[in-house]
């Protein structure tokens, strides 16, 4: 996915990806959905995310918290207010606690009230971003408090990239879950052949 260097390409993306990610769930069987995330048997996957998600709600909740994070940090610095994008005590060598704390906070948060939430967040995010022109969101130095960044490098992390890393998820959990159901299935004749080959 080729990374947006305009206004009319980051809003493209981020609604592209959010159509792609919300197609993707539509189709998710229920026992996709009930099936909690394991991906403990692919040593490819050591990321810390691989084994924080257990459903699409938590996926959904990371999505809008990133989501707030922007709009925060945004607002707070438009009006003057200087503000890191990243809250206190957490940097981007601890961010990761940031996540899991995230993950923690919603843990009783149900997964229609989550979806709605994401929704709104990145309707909110775009709405911020056609706030700006393409010099304020991908010119560096155009804002002091973005840092050696582009504004428009964080709206296109917290949109397009990151509904691409949910939809990266949610397929390999859905091969899991097919993986799973061929092995379930094989086992099951195995059971049903033997004893007739035994008699044979």
């Amino acid at each position: 996915m080729a990374r947006a260097t305009t206004k009319s390409d980051l809003l493209n993306a981020a609604q592209n990806q959010y159509r792609q990610l919300n197609l993707l769930i539509t189709n998710l069987s229920d026992t996709e959905l009930s099936t909690p995330f394991d991906f403990s048997k692919d040593e490819r996957k050591k990321e810390a995310h691989w084994q924080r998600d257990k459903n699409l709600r938590d996926v959904l909740i990371h999505l809008y918290e990133w989501h707030q994070l922007l709009l925060d940090w945004v607002d707070a610095n438009q009006n003057g207010k200087n503000k890191p994008f990243l809250p206190p005590p957490y940097n981007w060598k601890t961010y990761g606690e940031m996540n899991r704390m995230f993950w923690q906070q919603h843990q009783n948060t149900p997964l229609e009230k989550a979806s709605d939430m994401l929704a709104q967040s990145h309707q909110q995010v775009l709405n911020l971003a056609e706030r700006f022109t393409d010099n304020e969101l991908f010119a560096k130095g155009a804002f002091q408090w973005v840092g050696g960044s582009t504004l428009g490098a964080y709206f296109v992390s917290a949109t397009a990239s990151h509904y691409d890393w949910a939809i990266k998820k949610l397929t390999a959990h859905q091969k899991i879950v097919d993986i799973n159901k061929i092995y379930s299935g094989l086992h099951k004749a195995t059971l049903y052949i033997s004893p007739q080959s035994k008699g044979s």
